[in-house]
């Protein structure tokens, strides 16, 4: 496994602040921010875990000529719109849905789709809506944002498509198991 560049900076702004907090705040301050950071580990370990696991299974048991089929570059706008249902359904955080869609970039989706259903699943969550959104804000701001927001992740999807093919800006290849 190759460190990538972005490893190396995280790494470097970890010293950097590391660095500072010893300077203004000395050992404590270090040994505090290394609690804190063992404590945000221990919370977000069994989200990141279980999304991870999700991710690798499903790499194993979806068949990647399927996928590429349905959210393929030559899906079309079914290809974009079942990838937004799909985001728009996808419970959680980031720990779970990122591992999915990496599953789904490694199994032949395109860029169109996975931009669709990152926009889908940030902006149109469909559990937000329900335990957020309904409870706090009403059902006629609800589902005016829902209504709203429906184009977006199909829009982003043909937009991420036409870049692809229009200019220098390209996904990498997907690595494959």
């Amino acid at each position: 496994m190759k460190i990538k560049t972005a490893d190396w900076v995280f790494v470097g702004v970890a010293l950097a602040s590391g660095a500072a907090c010893w300077t203004l705040l000395g050992p404590s301050g270090v040994r505090a921010g290394l609690s804190d950071a063992g404590d945000l580990l221990l919370m977000i370990m069994p989200q990141l875990g279980a999304g991870l696991l999700i991710g690798g299974l499903v790499q194993q048991f979806v068949d990647r000529e399927r996928v590429a089929a349905m959210l393929g570059q030559n899906s079309g706008f079914r290809g974009l719109g079942l990838a937004s249902v799909a985001g728009m359904l996808t419970p959680g955080g980031p720990f779970a849905s990122f591992p999915l869609v990496y599953a789904l970039w490694v199994a032949g989706a395109d860029a169109g789709a996975l931009i669709a259903f990152i926009t889908a699943w940030s902006l149109i969550g469909i559990n937000r809506l329900v335990i957020w959104e309904l409870p706090f804000m009403g059902a006629d701001f609800a589902l005016l944002r829902f209504f709203v927001s429906l184009p977006l992740p199909i829009l982003a999807g043909l937009i991420a498509r036409w870049l692809v093919l229009a200019t220098p800006l390209k996904i990498r290849e997907a690595p494959r198991s």
